[in-house]
């Protein structure tokens, strides 16, 4: 098991470009904005033979009152599950009560400890080495996060330290994901304040991420592996997305970016609504997202144990009504805070994916075709009946249907409707939207002509002259 390094520190010392630096990647949102972090997020870092993860942590701010003490909670995990601990302190700040308060919570635990100050631009390091003593964590390495000043010696030194460790000391951190594996990739998605991160912890049967009764808790996308009977899941929990006007803040604008790409990289998105607000234009523009990157997609109407009877008619009303366009979609009932209806969710998850990554056979493609075509025509264009000759497959996740014919780009979008449903529900794909790309079979004698031998160029001439002398004895009789 490799070594895993927890970053803990005051919030805005620079744990999240730390961590970014150390696993060189941009996983982690940075801003300078306190308590940007606010859940667990991992990573993978190595230096030659020595690898290692990192866990980065929200700021720790003395506050247990509120969200603060939520995300003091999960620094606590990530401390329990270290190996050694990264104590990032601020040099342009000092040495603060905030520090001072870290530093006891850190001396009452039993793991390695390393004292780390960052910003080190433009300081006096002898200066700097006198006052963090008083800490009692020996001597701070001096790094610049950002510009990467004194990263490497620090690096040189974890490694001399992890070397002796016993990398598994703490509790058993969770894989980290890999990109090409074989999970099924889960995004939740919603307005903020929805219930994603509830439902999370709900499947997980933890508390890995921070919940709290405040819009925004969630700011970054939070990859979590975990596995159920044998399948191998990542969920993926995103920060709301709220109306375009109202996202000012430059942190917010990022968050929506990470959402976004989070739906590119899920193969299932599952999108959650509030029951007691019914759909609202913000969940059909995140429903138009999921439906461009064509993924596959579960609706969670969330909170549905608190509404009335009558309440739950009008919401499913509205859903028929608004919803139209996804009718490949499932619609589940749930409360993800008392967990009925969760259950269920797996099963759609895995109907969904199936669907979406299904081999489709060419010959049952084209057998479909030829019945839809026979069944309802394409239209005449310029006089000239559109030709659909075979198909075959284009891709997967979503499903691509590649149809080969004559004048295809003049294929009105009613009839590739009409050919989608087909396909649909001849392949019995539920979950996952189609996607049918038309190709206009090339002309191979387009743009030539035929060179003609003597004997034809005689044969047109007399033909020519005929045509004439009939044309000049039909009009002398009409004259007489």
């Amino acid at each position: 098991m490799l070594p895993v390094l927890a970053l803990v520190g005051r919030p805005n010392v620079g744990k999240s470009t730390l961590f970014n630096r150390l696993t060189r990647t941009r996983d982690a949102i940075v801003a300078e904005f306190p308590g940007l972090t606010r859940d667990r997020q991992y990573g993978r870092g190595a230096l030659g033979d020595f690898d290692y993860l990192v866990v980065d942590t929200g700021g720790l701010s003395g506050d247990e009152s509120g969200i603060d003490g939520s995300m003091a909670e999960q620094a606590r995990h990530a401390i329990g599950e270290a190996d050694l601990v990264l104590f990032i302190v601020d040099i342009k700040d000092g040495v603060t009560p905030g520090d001072e308060a870290i530093a006891e919570l850190l001396r009452m635990g039993d793991r390695h400890v390393m004292l780390v100050a960052n910003k080190v631009d433009g300081q006096n390091p002898d200066l700097v080495d006198g006052e963090f003593a008083t800490l009692g964590f020996g001597t701070a390495s001096l790094i610049s996060a950002t510009h990467g000043q004194g990263v490497p010696q620090m690096l040189l030194s974890l490694a001399e330290i992890g070397l002796m460790l016993e990398a598994g000391e703490g509790e058993t951190p969770p894989p980290l994901l890999q990109r090409d594996d074989d999970s099924i990739r889960i995004a939740m998605v919603g307005r903020p304040n929805v219930g994603k991160s509830t439902l999370v912890n709900r499947i997980l049967g933890e508390e890995r991420v921070v919940v709290f009764d405040e819009a925004g808790t969630t700011r970054d996308s939070i990859y979590v592996p975990f596995e159920r009977e044998g399948q191998s899941y990542t969920l993926i929990d995103t920060a709301g997305v709220r109306k375009r006007g109202r996202v000012k803040q430059t942190i917010e604008k990022f968050s929506v970016v990470k959402t976004l790409n989070a739906i590119n990289d899920a193969h299932v998105v599952i999108l959650m609504m509030d029951a007691r607000e019914g759909v609202v234009e913000q969940d059909l523009h995140l429903l138009g997202h999921v439906v461009e990157a064509g993924r596959a997609l579960i609706v969670a109407v969330n909170k549905w144990d608190g509404l009335s009877q009558d309440e739950r008619n009008e919401i499913k009303v509205q859903l028929e009504r608004r919803l139209t366009f996804l009718d490949y979609a499932d619609i589940h009932f749930i409360s993800a805070l008392h967990g009925s209806g969760v259950g269920s969710l797996y099963d759609a998850v895995q109907r969904a994916y199936e669907a979406a990554t299904r081999e489709l056979k060419t010959n049952q493609l084209n057998m479909i075709l030829e019945v839809a075509v026979r069944e309802h025509q394409p239209p005449l264009v310029r006089g000239r009946r559109i030709k659909l000759r075979y198909a075959h497959v284009g891709g997967h996740n979503p499903p691509i249907i590649v149809i080969h014919g004559n004048q295809t780009d003049a294929v009105p979008e009613a009839y590739r409707r009409y050919l989608t449903r087909r396909f649909r529900e001849a392949l019995k794909l539920k979950g996952t939207p189609i996607r049918i790309e038309f190709r206009t079979t090339d002309n191979p004698y387009k743009g030539q002509k035929n060179k003609l031998s003597e004997r034809q160029v005689n044969r047109r001439r007399r033909m020519i002259s005929h045509v004439k002398k009939q044309k000049k004895n039909l009009k002398k009789k009409r004259q007489r």
